[in-house]
């Protein structure tokens, strides 16, 4: 039986490593591509990883970067993969106002770069493209495949144009191309400077005396938050279908920042008021209020559906936060950065992409 091949640019980051979790369980051989820096940047690749040496793996990272586009031909020509999930970008929406031009040319003409590589490759590749609801921006909510852009950040602005353009590769060249326009999703894996990850980790070292206070921005931002781990399923199943599309995933249920953290300080049996300070320099130049998404056409399509209320997961998220903590009032050297993974993390194996 043959077996499937996937490439998946940002495999280090939240989605990247679930995606690579639920490939493995379907048996593909997985390439993910990864920045060289002179620290390892794949702890959340740990449980997964093989040694280079076995010959029954089936995880291969190699170098490279999406701002590198003859690198980037010369991958798909050595690894020749059947599906391709673009995840990489620079993805933090209020670092972009800092980074505009950064933010362009990474999160938009690295997606240029990554089709016009398919292309050049000559092979029958399926191609996800990472959109975001952060397109939407000022739009009201509820937010459609068929509800008008109006990006209020560079991210946004970047993401918009990169949704073009694989559109464009799907119209003018038919290339099996799709946009997974992705509401916020979020666990245990998200960036630590991420507005759910700051406020569990902050509520999980506040129980544990560490802290006293986590510094926060606009908390009446509306957000529709779902499991990450349930969004990168929804990735994979746009690329089973017969014929290319784009789709929203979304829970369909806004929660403000504020409920938010009152959820997680709730699970740890502390009240939010008593520890949330506001800080301007974390307010966006120009706001999002509110995006909630509306993923009727991929539940019609392709049976998909969130599962896992708001709640729910803040208390994933603080309990994670809960176990990278040892006894009470210090932290554990040991800890096991990502309780969901299967294997404790052992940051003394190096990853050696070939």
């Amino acid at each position: 039986m043959t077996v499937k091949r996937a490439l998946i640019t940002g495999i280090t980051g939240q989605d990247g490593s679930y995606l690579a979790d639920l490939l493995l369980e379907k048996d593909y051989e997985v390439h993910g591509i990864v920045r060289r820096s002179s620290t390892f940047n794949t702890r959340r690749l740990d449980h997964i990883y093989r040694d280079p040496h076995d010959a029954g793996r089936r995880l291969f990272l190699h170098y490279g970067d999406i701002g590198d586009a003859s690198r980037l031909v010369t991958l798909l020509m050595r690894i020749r993969p059947d599906e391709v999930y673009h995840l990489a970008a620079q993805s933090h929406v209020r670092v972009s106002f800092d980074e505009p031009e950064h933010t362009g040319d990474t999160t938009g003409m690295g997606t240029t770069r990554l089709l016009e590589a398919i292309l050049m490759s000559g092979t029958d590749i399926r191609y996800y493209q990472a959109s975001s609801s952060e397109m939407f921006g000022a739009t009201p909510p509820p937010q459609s495949e068929e509800t008008v852009f109006h990006p209020r950040s560079p991210y946004g602005a970047a993401k918009v144009y990169s949704y073009w353009m694989t559109r464009n590769y799907r119209e003018a060249h038919g290339l099996f191309a799709v946009n997974g326009i992705l509401f916020n999703h979020e666990s245990p894996r998200r960036g630590e400077t991420f507005v759910t990850r700051k406020i569990a980790r902050a509520a999980a070292r506040i129980k544990a005396g560490l802290e006293e206070y986590v510094y926060l921005g606009n908390i009446d931002a509306v957000r529709d938050w779902g499991y990450a781990p349930e969004y990168v399923e929804g990735m994979w199943r746009m690329l089973q279908l017969a014929e290319p599309d784009d789709y929203v995933l979304a829970t369909g249920v806004g929660s403000t920042v504020r409920e938010f953290a009152g959820h997680c300080f709730a699970h740890v049996g502390l009240d939010w008021h008593d520890h949330v300070r506001y800080d301007e320099a974390y307010v966006r130049p120009t706001e999002v209020d509110a995006l909630v998404g509306d993923a009727g056409k991929a539940r019609r399509d392709f049976g998909w559906t969130a599962r896992t209320p708001v709640d729910r997961l803040a208390q994933i998220m603080v309990d994670a936060e809960l176990g990278r903590l040892g006894p009470p009032g210090r932290e554990a050297w040991n800890a096991i950065p990502f309780p969901d993974s299967r294997t404790p993390f052992d940051r003394t194996r190096p990853v050696l992409p070939r």
